[in-house]
């Protein structure tokens, strides 16, 4: 594709010896000097800012591992490869404590977009705004859930009658949140899809949604569609940054955002189990 070749060059200064289309949207380009590269397509307006916005400041933390971005422009983003490899319980365990850094080195607000990344961002395929706040119980419940509830109800995928038990959920969130934490620069698309072994025995995080949020967010993700090692996982985040108390009875809360998303952008399914957790959140 004479396009993508022309992005990789602008991008990395070397013209192109090969390409192998990975999905519609994504594709490995290999460069005159052999090295490899990534580029991803996308026609959603501010995409490819966002990811890579998002991508540079989850790296100024220097701790958890992503990929290395080339370049951007509107359309298109060209960033490095990690070479695949096998998950591990050592791994596993450096992760999690590379995520508890993460989190750790904090945001500026809640709902706070990467610094030179767009309010108007994306999780998916999804539009996400990324307005800051003070307070995580109110900015979760206007910014994130109630927007995607409102969709799914206008599209049927969730009926009107079902909707007040995510807006009694969302009334009672401030005695439902924990104890109050300070902004956590999140991933904020944490499931496993977006979780690289690599071949050089770290994990490497892609495709961000990133902004300040709630760190049980992040791990609430990687629950709900599950990563392998978890276990592990959670046990090297709390050697970094052990999680307040009742942390797992809150899991739900922070699963009801993505689940949502899902239910809008991919049906009833995700719906009903949007509509479970907030009734066991509820009657906890």
């Amino acid at each position: 594709m004479a396009a993508r070749a022309e992005v990789v060059a602008r991008h990395t200064g070397r013209a192109v010896r090969d390409e192998r289309p990975l999905s519609g949207a994504l594709a490995e380009v290999t460069l005159d000097d052999g090295r490899v590269v990534v580029v991803k397509r996308s026609d959603a307006p501010g995409a490819a800012r966002a990811e890579a916005a998002g991508l540079r400041w989850l790296a100024a933390a220097e701790s958890v591992r992503v990929p290395g971005v080339h370049g951007h422009e509107e359309g298109w983003l060209v960033v490095e490869r990690v070479p695949q490899g096998r998950p591990g319980p050592e791994a596993a365990v450096r992760f999690g404590r590379a995520l508890g850094a993460l989190h750790a080195s904090g945001a500026p607000a809640f709902g706070a977009p990467p610094p030179e990344g767009p309010m108007d961002a994306f999780i998916g395929l999804a539009p996400m705004r990324n307005e800051p706040a003070a307070d995580w119980p109110r900015w979760y419940a206007e910014q994130r859930v109630l927007p995607y509830l409102r969709r799914a109800v206008d599209q049927g995928t969730v009926r009107a009658g079902e909707a007040t038990v995510v807006e009694r959920l969302c009334e009672r969130l401030p005695g439902l949140a924990g104890p109050a934490e300070p902004p956590a620069r999140l991933h904020g698309d944490l499931w496993s899809g977006n979780v690289l072994w690599a071949a050089d025995g770290q994990v490497w995080l892609i495709d961000p949604a990133a902004h300040g949020g709630h760190r049980e967010t992040d791990l609430a993700m990687l629950r709900l569609f599950g990563c392998p090692h978890l276990e592990q996982v959670l046990d090297g985040y709390q050697q970094e940054a052990p999680l307040a108390g009742g942390w797992t009875e809150r899991v739900g809360v922070h699963q009801l955002f993505p689940l949502l998303v899902h239910a809008v952008l991919f049906g009833r399914g995700y719906a009903e189990q949007a509509l479970a957790v907030a009734r066991t959140a509820l009657a906890g």
